[in-house]
């Protein structure tokens, strides 16, 4: 037999304003919220209810640690930024220019006007910085005077 439990859908139970605590979020692990509630508009342009916690996604600055294929470098960035503006720090740090990049995060590539906190980077979170192969083929091309590699000299008789 299975036994089933009803979920209250009601505020009228709630315990905010009343000296309690208020727990939601992802996990159960909510903020603590009392008094008049607070709104904010998430750059997506949803309005959402303030978390006035510090441990919550989108407060503060956070660490990135981001590796390159033979170093790493921790990076601390505002985690209301865009992956644009990640790219532009990396520059100063490493010698590729932000249009050379390619930043990966959980397996997949991230554009440039993607928000960290929307996509769910937090603190310590790990990312993989790429050169563009199409960027790095164009530099070896104009290394090698524009001879494609492999490929011989053909003679032009006019």
């Amino acid at each position: 037999m299975m036994k089933l439990r009803s979920k209250r859908f009601s505020r009228s139970n709630s315990k905010i304003g009343k000296g309690g605590s208020a727990s939601g979020g992802a996990g159960g692990k909510g903020c603590v919220t009392a008094g008049e509630i607070k709104w904010e508009v998430r750059p997506g342009g949803m309005l959402v209810q303030r978390r006035d916690c510090g441990e919550g996604v989108g407060h503060g600055t956070i660490t990135v640690r981001v590796s390159t294929v033979s170093q790493w470098h921790d990076i601390s960035i505002q985690a209301t930024s865009t992956f644009g503006e990640l790219k532009m720090i990396l520059s100063l740090v490493t010698s590729l220019e932000p249009k050379e990049q390619r930043v990966l995060f959980k397996g997949k590539e991230r554009e440039d006007y993607e928000h960290l906190h929307m996509v769910g980077v937090r603190d310590k979170d790990k990312m993989l910085l790429l050169e563009d192969p199409a960027i790095k083929e164009m530099k070896l091309l104009q290394l090698t005077g524009g001879a494609a590699i492999g490929t011989p000299y053909r003679t032009i008789r006019v």
